[in-house]
């Protein structure tokens, strides 16, 4: 039995430099946070977003806006 491994292919120079051109700046400095949920909240949260095209965190972050305020 043997393990295959397969490396991914380089990115290309063009690849990375629109990553670089289309990147979000933030002025202000992140924390993280850490939080439980249920795990069937987690799921609900997860599936709308796969529908979606979303990411989670931006799900959640865009809620802790809509509740704080954007300061």
């Amino acid at each position: 039995m043997s393990k295959k491994i397969t490396i991914s292919p380089k990115p290309t120079a063009g690849a990375a430099d629109s990553w670089v051109k289309n990147r979000e700046l933030h002025k202000e400095p992140m924390k993280r946070l850490t939080i439980d949920i249920p795990e069937s909240l987690h799921r609900k949260i997860k599936a709308q977003c796969a529908m979606r095209g979303n990411k989670i965190v931006d799900e959640i972050r865009e809620l802790l806006f809509e509740k704080y305020g954007n300061q």
